[in-house]
């Protein structure tokens, strides 16, 4: 990693958790963000959703305040999404917010609401335009299997389109004041019909710009120029530190929906418990990554019960847990099993995916601590000295070097329970 790329990403690697927001007329349809794609949709038949886009009951100060209750630091908000939408005035379309009933921009409030309140603002920016009429029909394209509009449009320019981008890509970066992170979304050279990447978009000369004009920003990684500032797997929990061949140690950010879609889906249920994505969080933390966790808005505006009442969980858990996560990192040491371990100076953190029954061994920690506790409530965790066992007690299967921690039998009534251990100096 370059001394540029540490220095723009401090602040990211410090944070550890963000809000991402997918948002836009896709939520009128309320099954995913991707219903034009996926329905094969045709512009007029999509044009009911802008029609009808008007979310009277939008708060963005309550969206702030709903985010940093649960702990998060920075926001990646959609500006616009794969179908052209824009939430934005933008000069160079009509396929915009102040075009639909609602009639007003929607991310201005929404920057300055969340910079009021302390956050870090990213925005999310798509590649693709499948409403713009130079560009041109790909696999992605929601007329991909119709034969007479491929034949129709086979004239567009994609040089035309990438005028655009670039033009939309400058208003964003220069009418909203400093922003931290641009999420660009995405290239894929080489995966068939008129597949797009670098030369489409003229990554390159794109990057020129964004760096001129914000230069301490924090690009991500599909551009098709590489691995950028900011890896980001997308819908994994990766098994290992993420790395990319030629950039390593370049931070990385898994994001993560909570119920499977990005934009508002009124009937998928598969929504992920708090406890499911605590453990999602930490296991990033104890691998060197961050978590970007979406929220789909309604289309009035709203975050919905489901997604408030998750982020409450995840709030009322970091209240008591941030030191092992906020400007946390791996540890050098290796954690059990069912624990994941996060490590700040000579402060290290055992989180318990599964409670044991009273005793917890840790390997090549033995003579290493000096103090032991619960985080949630600072109660001593006792070492258990071999030597002073209950006659008749055996203790076997702890290799020489391990510390055994005696924990009380009920677990803490707490989503994942933390062991803060004191390191001593060596």
């Amino acid at each position: 990693m370059s001394d540029d790329v540490a220095a723009r990403t401090r602040w990211l690697v410090q944070d550890r958790f963000g809000l991402f927001i997918h948002w836009g007329i896709y939520a009128s349809a309320a099954r995913h963000e991707w219903v034009k794609s996926r329905e094969k949709l045709t512009d007029e038949q999509y044009q009911r959703y802008f029609d009808h886009f008007d979310p009277d009951l939008y708060d963005p100060a309550e969206w702030a305040e709903t985010a940093w209750a649960a702990g998060m630091r920075y926001v990646v908000v959609t500006t616009k999404h794969h179908d052209g939408f824009c939430l934005w005035d933008s000069a160079l379309t009509d396929y915009k917010v102040t075009n639909t009933p609602y009639g007003r921009d929607l991310l201005g409030p929404l920057v300055s609401a969340f910079r009021e309140r302390g956050f870090r603002i990213g925005f999310y920016h798509s590649l693709l335009d499948w409403h713009h009429p130079e560009f041109p029909v790909d696999l992605y394209h929601p007329q991909r299997d119709d034969a007479d509009f491929i034949a129709a449009h086979a004239g567009r320019d994609v040089a035309k389109y990438a005028d655009q981008l670039h033009g939309q890509v400058r208003e964003l970066l220069t009418n909203f004041g400093r922003i931290d992170v641009l999420w660009f979304d995405f290239s894929y050279p080489g995966r068939g019909f008129n597949a797009k990447g670098r030369d489409e978009w003229r990554s390159e000369q794109l990057l020129a710009m964004v760096r001129e004009l914000q230069p301490d920003i924090i690009v991500n990684n599909r551009l098709d120029l590489g691995a950028g500032d900011l890896l980001t797997p997308e819908q994994v929990q990766p098994a290992a530190a993420v790395t990319t061949a030629g950039a390593p140690g370049v931070p990385w950010e898994a994001c993560q929906t909570l119920n499977g879609s990005w934009g508002y889906d009124r009937d998928n249920l598969d929504w992920k418990p708090t406890d499911l994505l605590l453990r999602m969080l930490i296991d990033g933390v104890a691998k060197g990554g961050n978590l970007l966790l979406n929220v789909g808005p309604t289309a009035r505006g709203e975050f919905e019960p489901r997604a408030v009442e998750r982020l409450a969980g995840i709030g009322e858990w970091l209240r008591r847990h941030e030191r092992s996560i906020r400007g946390a990192g791996p540890s050098g040491f290796t954690a059990p099993p069912d624990c994941r371990y996060t490590q700040v100076g000579n402060r290290l953190y055992v989180h318990l995916f599964a409670w044991p029954m009273r005793h917890l061994r840790l390997p090549g920690l033995a003579g290493r601590v000096e103090y032991a506790q619960l985080l949630h409530d600072a109660s001593e965790v006792r070492p258990l000295a071999l030597d002073d066992a209950e006659p008749g007690h055996e203790y076997l299967g702890a290799p020489d070097g391990t510390l055994t921690l005696q924990l009380p039998v009920q677990r803490p009534d707490v989503a994942v329970p933390v062991i803060e251990l004191f390191l001593t100096e060596q």
